[in-house]
C-alpha cells in the first residue's frame, strides 16, 4: 500500500459505554480524518469494547459525489492498490461469481485489493460453515479456489464497486469510473433501512 497517497489529519478519541455489551466505559470511540489523493478528506470512525471484543469501523466521504461504478482486472501487480469502500457500496468479482451487498450493519473501509480478496476468503470460508449441502460445499470450494488463484496472481478477473452515493473509489491508474445508469441504481442496496 503506497502510504504517499494519504495525509492523516485531526484524530479524537473518547471513552464510552459499550453499545453492545452496556459496560461502563469500556468502550473507546476514535475518529481519525485522512486526505487520500484523488478522492478527498474522509472521516474514520472506530468503536472498540475491551470487555466484549465488539468492533465497528465506518469510512465517510466529507464531500457529495455522484453515484459511480469502479472496476479494475485485479493483477499480481495491483493487490496493492488501495480501495475505500463506503458502507453503502456493493463489492463483487462478478467472474468468480461472488458479491457483497451492504445491510443495516454494514462498515466502510479502506484497504488494498489484497484486503478486499481476504475479506471474500472469509466471508467465502464462514459460508462453508455454515451451508453444509452438496452444491453450497461444491459452489464455496470452487470460490474459495479462484479466491485463493487471484491472492497467488495465477487468475486475473474483474473486481467492480458500485455506489450509490459515490463514496466509494479503487486507486489505480488503470481502474475505470463511469456513473450508475438509472436502472444500476435501481437495483442497488443501500444498506440503509427506510420507514414509509
Amino acid at each position: 500500500m503506497n502510504t504517499d497517497d494519504v495525509t492523516t489529519g485531526k484524530s479524537a478519541e473518547m471513552k464510552m459505554d459499550c453499545p453492545v455489551c452496556g459496560g461502563k466505559g469500556t468502550a473507546t470511540y476514535t475518529t481519525q480524518t485522512h486526505e487520500l489523493a484523488y478522492f478527498g478528506e474522509v472521516v474514520e470512525s472506530t468503536i472498540q469494547c475491551e470487555k466484549c471484543g465488539f468492533r465497528h469501523n465506518d469510512i465517510l466521504a466529507t464531500e457529495q459525489k455522484d453515484p459511480a461504478k469502479h472496476s479494475l482486472i485485479i493483477t499480481k501487480k495491483s493487490l496493492d492498490s488501495r480501495v475505500v469502500r463506503s458502507q453503502s457500496a456493493t463489492v463483487s468479482l462478478p467472474e468468480v461469481g461472488i458479491k457483497v451487498e451492504p445491510g443495516p450493519k454494514s462498515e466502510g473501509y479502506i484497504s488494498n485489493v489484497e484486503g478486499v480478496i481476504v475479506r471474500f476468503i472469509e466471508a467465502t470460508e464462514w459460508a462453508l460453515n455454515m451451508f453444509t449441502d452438496e452444491t453450497s460445499q461444491k459452489n464455496g470450494k470452487i470460490v474459495l479456489e479462484n479466491l485463493h488463484k487471484i491472492l497467488d496472481g495465477e487468475l486475473e478477473t474483474l473486481l467492480l464497486i458500485e455506489d450509490p452515493f459515490g463514496q466509494s473509489k479503487i486507486m489505480d491508474v488503470r481502474a475505470k469510473t463511469e456513473p450508475l445508469t438509472d436502472e444500476e441504481l435501481k437495483n442497488l442496496k443501500t444498506g440503509f433501512t427506510v420507514i414509509d
